[in-house]
């Protein structure tokens, strides 16, 4: 994890994972990461998260990609 960064690449990846297998929709989708954030100490918007959600599903849910979402929503506290 480098300086500034919320979430670790493990943290990241058995996010990706879980989302992967769930074969979840998009509501489904911001649920997990609303879940993932809050357990956390992050707050989120549901509106944040379901938008969060759609371009994790457009990037085929890379782990940049979902790492990047995380980082940008978790700001939005």
């Amino acid at each position: 994890m480098t300086m500034g960064e919320k979430f670790s690449v493990a943290e990241v990846a058995a996010l990706r994972n879980e989302l992967l297998q769930g074969g979840l929709d998009s509501f489904q989708t911001a649920e997990l990461l609303k879940m993932f954030l809050s357990g956390r100490g992050y707050g989120v918007s549901p509106e944040s998260a379901l938008d969060a959600a759609g371009r994790i599903d457009c990037a085929g849910c890379d782990v940049e990609a979902l790492h990047q979402e995380l980082e940008t929503l978790a700001l939005v506290m």
